[in-house]
């Protein structure tokens, strides 16, 4: 007992490091603080229908009507019955968010370091590299939670696979399971999607080498494992899974059936995302030296250059007092790039990226092919339509490349891989086997190609580059080329100043290596060393994007919006009505009122495309129907206040015509001019029905009233002496709908592109609608069933290495 608690102790402190420095960074967590993150902000707007549908009644809705007309809640946070593996995350994030992430990057690189048989020294040296990576920084700064949350956990999928390669089949297994199933419940399916393609990089490299030692039984007997693992992974987060992929059919990233644009010109067709709105962020070449030289491009967007600026000077000479240039410089476009907005640069570190090099040459087998192959496919691909052949063939032939925006945020992968080999190259430094003539030939090539990379366009940046940004020339015409001239005076200076420190880390990590080789230093203190030339670098650059100045109350966190006077006056009509907010954007409009509005990367594909069309123009035919009551607008002084619309159509009426639409774009074209008081459209591509009549007798005494309304319920009241057709403002969503008239279940179907409509027999009736997915139901029962098979094979695991274990120690 005591050699265990003797062998544990070492990682227990490791362990509580981490925690230390996580809280550290983050220090204002411990004030009571909360992080200011902008996505994050909109979702609590997004999500505050449900949440408060949850406090009032205990019950989960699935089913949010605050936004984009209506939606699912499955990307908004829902939970689902039997979620164990969710209870599980929670409990592994137990520290104060942001806190929280920043320690799930620590201990999940710790662990896949340990699996590749790395002292514990050095893999919490590559935590630290890794979790202080400036990407994975920034984007807890912007409130990219599900993505730092799926990159977490990507280091401990790669541990269970590497264990099972290893023949550790059993804990391997067990591991792969219980980390891909933390993946999934990240609930980030494009981070999940980029996972895969470096797990079959590291599957083509072991398999190359299974052949060249013939020991391809091996192989694929784990390979079988693993696929076992997923499925079971997939099985504990079936609810998710399921939800999403039903969901996915209907939203923003599958095909769309219109071949038409807005103004009628034709539409590119695709399985997924548009080719241009996929490729929009796409990483410019000379941007991979932003890896190396933090604001080699000038860095985010906007940065501060402070007084020491040619920017300073300019407000100066246009008669500014100094604290009014200095407010001016904190906001100076200094980026270069191509990019539509950067936050920050990618930043890996100097000294990262000087072990990295030096891997490459000492470093033999496949562990090096892997990490190596992983970083390039990652890095060309993050070049998007800059690299337009290879992007093509991923976009037209790759499964499910085309479903996901944003192609440069696949460099989290080389985020990861970069420091796992860095780390190997201290390894091998270490290795006495190593021969020291091998180890100082391959520190002058390092020194050669990172420091003589950094003094070239140090010594050459105004022959080299000429520091024009994409945008510059709206910035002359608004504010003249005096501006331009000092903006690029100090996009020189801030790539002098970064290119400077990194010439000067790069230097510092050559000589400490050389103090090795030569005996002047031992493991320990090299160890010691580079971590605070690590820390020093990337903490040091991290923290001009995410520092203290980006915490607040926890008030302005969890109530972001504070109502206004148009807000005040439409809180008074208690009727049920929709509200078009054309002042603000985002999930404001959400947080206050069934919104037009709304805030997502995946909204319902056919509502986003009457978006488009109508909404976005104010075409008013198209609010009425969707029942727009109130339109929040601005004044000629730039006050708000409600615009009542009483031409709204209310939240259901009887029409007198039904015209079937041969296809989506007649459909949707319709829209423009049609009576939607009078008359409904419905096209049969999509709605297969019977015993639908033309036309409709509607006497003026026909009426259909609300009785209840809640997001996942509501009743109606009919009257009609004649059979009729019932249009409802409520947006169509087939996948859990279900209508009820007196109790029995009833068919409705979509009209109008985007509403429910449904018969009604002559008479008096009671009409409900309740979303009850069958999706939830199904999925909690899978997951159920695999939270206990898997419960099982974990007692059944462990026993069996605990018997081994003691049999051989006997």
């Amino acid at each position: 007992m005591q050699f265990s608690i003797k062998k544990c102790l070492p990682h227990i402190l490791v362990l509580l490091g981490f925690i230390c420095i996580s809280l550290a960074y983050f220090n204002p967590v411990l004030k009571g603080k909360e992080i200011f993150q902008n996505d994050i902000k909109h979702y609590i707007g997004m999500s505050k229908q449900q949440k408060d549908f949850k406090a009032n009644t205990g019950e989960e809705t699935y089913w949010t009507n605050s936004a984009f007309g209506g939606m699912p809640t499955y990307q908004l946070g829902a939970k689902y019955p039997h979620n164990y593996i969710k209870k599980l995350d929670l409990a592994l994030r137990f520290l104060p968010r942001p806190a929280d992430y920043l320690f799930l990057y620590f201990i999940g690189f710790y662990i896949l370091l340990l699996v590749l048989k790395v002292d514990y020294k050095l893999a919490a040296l590559g935590s630290l590299a890794f979790g202080f990576s400036t990407y994975l920084i920034i984007i807890l700064g912007v409130g990219h939670n599900s993505k730092a949350h799926a990159i977490a956990y990507m280091p401990l999928v790669l541990s269970g696979i590497i264990l099972t390669f290893r023949k550790k089949y059993i804990l391997g297994f067990l591991l792969t399971t219980v980390a891909l199933a933390l993946e999934l419940v990240a609930n980030h399916p494009q981070m999940a999607y980029y996972l895969m393609l470096l797990v079959i990089v590291l599957g083509i490299a072991y398999l190359i080498d299974a052949y060249k030692k013939q020991l391809l039984p091996h192989f694929f007997k784990s390979v079988g494992i693993l696929i076992i693992a997923v499925f079971l992974s997939v099985g504990l987060n079936a609810t998710g899974f399921m939800a999403t992929q039903e969901y996915a059919k209907e939203s923003t990233r599958s095909q769309s059936e219109l071949t038409i644009n807005p103004d009628g010109s034709p539409k590119e067709i695709t399985s997924g995302l548009d080719k241009d709105y996929i490729t929009e962020y796409s990483y410019g070449f000379l941007e991979t030296f932003n890896l190396y030289i933090p604001r080699f491009l000038g860095g985010g967007s906007y940065e501060d250059v402070g007084k020491d600026s040619a920017s300073y000077d300019y407000f100066l000479s246009l008669g500014a007092t100094p604290l009014q240039a200095l407010e001016q410089t904190q906001q100076i476009p200094t980026y270069w790039g191509e990019q539509p907005i950067v936050e920050a640069p990618a930043y890996i570190g100097a000294v990262v990226i000087f072990l990295f090099v030096m891997a490459l040459f000492l470093v033999k087998g496949r562990l090096k092919w892997w990490l190596v192959g992983g970083t390039i496919l990652s890095l060309l691909l993050s070049y998007g339509k800059n690299l337009g052949f290879l992007t093509d063939i991923f976009i037209d032939y790759v499964p499910l490349y085309n479903k996901f925006r944003a192609v440069s945020s696949i460099q989290v992968i080389l985020e990861l891989c970069i420091p796992i080999l860095a780390i190997f190259g201290l390894v091998r430094l270490f290795n006495s086997y190593e021969n020291e003539e091998a180890k100082i030939k391959a520190l002058k090539y390092t020194l050669l190609i990172t420091g003589g990379f950094a003094l070239i366009v140090l010594l050459f940046k105004s022959t080299l580059f000429n520091f024009v940004g994409a945008n510059d020339g709206l910035w002359r015409q608004n504010y003249g080329q005096p501006f331009i001239d000092a903006v690029k005076a100090d996009r020189k200076m801030i790539f002098t100043q970064d290119s400077l420190r990194t010439l000067i880390l790069v230097l510092l990590s050559a000589g400490l290596v050389w103090m090795f080789i030569k005996n002047k230093i031992s493991e320990t203190l090299l160890t010691i060393s580079f971590a605070v030339l690590i820390l020093f670098d990337l903490v040091g650059v991290d923290r001009r994007y995410v520092n203290n100045d980006d915490f607040v109350s926890s008030l302005q966190i969890n109530k972001p919006f504070q109502p206004n006077a148009a807000d005040k006056i439409i809180f008074n009509d208690e009727s049920n009505f929709r509200v078009f907010d054309v002042t603000s954007g985002g999930a404001r409009s959400s947080y206050f009122h069934n919104a037009l509005g709304g805030y997502h990367a995946a909204k319902l594909k056919r509502f986003n495309e009457v978006n488009e069309f109508y909404i976005s123009q104010n075409n008013i035919n198209v609010l009425n129907m969707l029942n727009t009551k109130y339109i929040i607008a601005q004044d000629n002084e730039g006050q708000v206040f409600p615009y009542t619309n009483t031409d709204a159509n209310g939240n259901a009426w009887f029409v007198e015509k039904l015209t079937l639409k041969e296809s989506a774009n007649e459909e949707i074209m319709a829209l423009d001019s049609l009576d939607t008081k009078r008359e409904a459209i419905y096209t049969k591509l999509t709605n297969e029905q019977n015993n639908l009549k033309p036309n409709y007798q509607v006497d003026s005494l026909a009426r259909i009233n609300v009785l209840e309304y809640k997001p996942n319920y509501i009743k109606y009241q009919s009257s009609n002496t004649n059979d009729g057709f019932a249009v409802f403002s409520e947006v169509y969503y087939g996948n859990g709908w279900q209508a009820y008239i007196d109790g029995e279940k009833a068919s409705h179907l979509r009209v109008n592109y985007v509403l429910r409509g449904m018969p009604i027999p002559s008479g008096e009736h009671v009409i409900e609608f309740m979303f009850d997915p069958e999706v939830i139901k199904t999925g909690s029962t899978i997951a159920l069933a695999s939270s206990i098979i898997f419960g099982i094979l974990l007692i059944a695991g462990l026993f069996y290495e605990y018997s081994n274990k003691s049999k051989k120690s006997a």
